[in-house]
């Protein structure tokens, strides 16, 4: 479990966001993928992912208008990223979490990520942000199991 974290605030513009997506201070090669959201009382309300940010820059009826080949899109992301600037955490935040506590075990960590195609799970105990529990960390982890 990592217990140094960042948190982004639900009216946190997606402008700023993404800055935190790329800290200056990370290790090289080192990235941020998701994030988790708290309200001003410092409780969990959200995850903010790299995948929220794919869900709001892609065409919202493409199921419609048919296959992405069958666009024209020049100039889509860059309108597209143009308008996502004044969106908020909150309104493209996932909501519906997955959380552990410091005690649940490491193959259950690896059961719910494959389950539930998460790569991030926070550790709460009794409503309070311990860490979090990244799928890369889990895997070092096996892996220096499997060497030794």
């Amino acid at each position: 479990m990592d217990t140094h974290y960042v948190t982004l605030n639900p009216q946190t513009p997606i402008a700023e966001a993404v800055q935190l997506f790329q800290p200056p201070h990370a290790e090289k090669g080192s990235r941020i993928f998701g994030l988790m959201v708290t309200n001003d009382q410092g409780q969990l309300v959200g995850m903010l992912s790299m995948y929220d940010f794919f869900l709001l820059l892609r065409p919202k009826h493409i199921h419609i208008w048919g296959e992405m080949a069958d666009l024209d899109l020049t100039g889509i992301i860059t309108e597209a990223c143009q308008k996502a600037k004044s969106i908020r955490v909150g309104d493209i935040m996932t909501t519906d979490l997955i959380t552990i506590t410091p005690d649940t075990h490491m193959l259950l960590i690896v059961d719910i990520m494959i389950k539930k195609h998460v790569r991030r799970i926070p550790v709460l105990e009794q409503g309070k942000i311990l860490g979090i529990v990244y799928i890369s960390k889990v895997f070092d982890h096996l892996l220096e199991h499997l060497v030794n």
